[in-house]
């Protein structure tokens, strides 16, 4: 196989033609600044190879992938229990859809629509106030990463603060049915900071790594999760991980992944590496358009699909 730095540099290459394509997030209006120009691509491995193009080093809104790194928290809070207040199924509906949590009395489809990352949020909370659990978060990414730069990008969070109604409706009906402990206005302090978190795709990259490792950081050696817990999280991540496009994801890339409306995607190959891109324009569904398929073009290169 080629060496993983021509591979990445290849797919560089394969997508810069369309860098720039798709609609950048407008509805939060910090991330509507953002130049739909930039793209990157890190890629670490378990045996600690690493490889990057384009703009891999500049730090940028991670949004819904942070769900990823609070799932993991929350399971190691109350473990199971969690699936009495949230379920597993893909929603089959836009992330932030209020339509099915009428119908299920509630209780959120999964943890990566909105309304199930509310929920995993409120579970975070319990017996905390807002800052504490935001600086646990924080503390979290930055432990994976193995960056202390990894900062709250202030300017997003007021912004999401400031615009966020659909998510101040989503937790008002979860509250309504008795399926939130905390109040709603401490679960959106927490919520919008968490969304808020940057990192560049080489931290991104970093931070997911555990989850190559079913649990354990392959390179420091530190258990961050149970395995079985880590092998949960990537399967919702297959399932999951992109909203009403996650089937699509899968038939194309065949990885477990986190898109977020930043234009980023973190990535997990299984026991090989993990992934991470970043392009602003999204498609229809809210996923990094360029992103995707630089990542399907990375495991047509790697033979890295779980399939």
């Amino acid at each position: 196989m080629q060496d993983l730095s021509e591979i990445v540099a290849a797919v560089h290459e394969d997508v810069a033609g369309l860098v720039g394509a798709g609609r950048v997030a407008d509805y939060i209006p910090a991330l509507s600044q953002v130049d739909p120009r930039r793209f990157g691509i890190a890629v670490i491995t378990c045996a600690g190879e690493q490889a990057s193009a384009g703009d891999a080093a500049i730090p940028f809104s991670i949004q819904s992938i942070s769900k990823v790194f609070t799932l993991t928290l929350a399971l190691e809070r109350v473990g199971a229990r969690l699936w009495q207040h949230v379920g597993r199924e893909p929603s089959g509906s836009a992330f932030n859809s209020i339509v099915q949590l009428e119908q299920e009395r509630g209780v959120p489809r999964n943890p990566f629509i909105n309304a199930g990352a509310l929920v995993v949020t409120d579970a975070l909370l319990v017996g905390r106030r807002p800052p504490e659990t935001i600086a646990q978060i924080l503390g979290f990414l930055r432990s994976c990463a193995g960056d202390d730069g990894v900062a709250i990008d202030e300017v997003v969070a007021r912004s999401e603060a400031q615009t966020g109604f659909r998510n101040a409706s989503l937790a008002n009906f979860i509250r309504a049915f008795g399926n939130l402990q905390n109040p709603v206005a401490d679960v959106l302090e927490v919520y919008f900071n968490q969304c808020s978190l940057q990192l560049s795709c080489l931290q991104l990259a970093r931070a997911g790594l555990f989850l190559a490792g079913d649990g354990v950081d392959p390179l420091s050696g530190e258990t961050i999760c149970r395995p079985g817990r880590a092998r949960r999280v990537k399967a919702l991540m297959m399932t999951c991980g992109h909203y009403d496009a996650s089937g699509e994801f899968a038939f194309k890339v065949g990885l477990p992944g986190k898109s977020g409306v930043g234009g980023g995607i973190l990535a997990i190959a299984p026991r090989r590496a993990a992934i991470a891109v970043w392009s602003p324009g999204l498609n229809a569904a809210g996923t990094s358009l360029v992103g995707a398929l630089a990542l399907e073009r990375l495991v047509e290169k790697t033979g890295w699909s779980v399939f």
